[in-house]
């Protein structure tokens, strides 16, 4: 005996939301690691740059163009750096939304 109408149509919006939820957690996953990654990058630069000064004074103390090695890190670098790891995470995390659309779209599931 088959379902009536109604209730196939209300089958159909549960197993949707189940596969919306699935991808949406896809998503999430990825979006994190992702997110870890470039954080991890900008961190390591910011914990890493008073660790070089005082275990190497002397070469953080280096004149490059007008500025100790430390300030041109600091305050010249540090804009463009943060960019470039922007542009960097934007271009990756649509990269990755776009791969999850195709595989949806294929029926393939990672």
């Amino acid at each position: 005996m088959a379902n009536p109408p109604f209730m196939s149509n209300q089958v159909d919006q549960v197993m949707n939301a189940d596969r919306d939820r699935a991808l949406l957690g896809r998503v999430m996953r990825r979006q994190v690691r992702l997110s870890l990654g470039v954080a991890s990058v900008f961190l390591g630069i910011v914990f890493l740059l008073p660790i070089f000064n005082l275990y190497f004074p002397g070469l953080a103390a280096q004149k490059v163009g007008g500025f100790t090695l430390t300030w041109l890190v600091l305050g010249v670098l540090f804009y463009p750096i943060t960019w470039a790891l922007s542009a960097i995470f934007i271009r990756q995390s649509n990269a990755l939304e776009d791969a999850i659309e195709r595989d949806e779209k294929s029926g393939v599931v990672r």
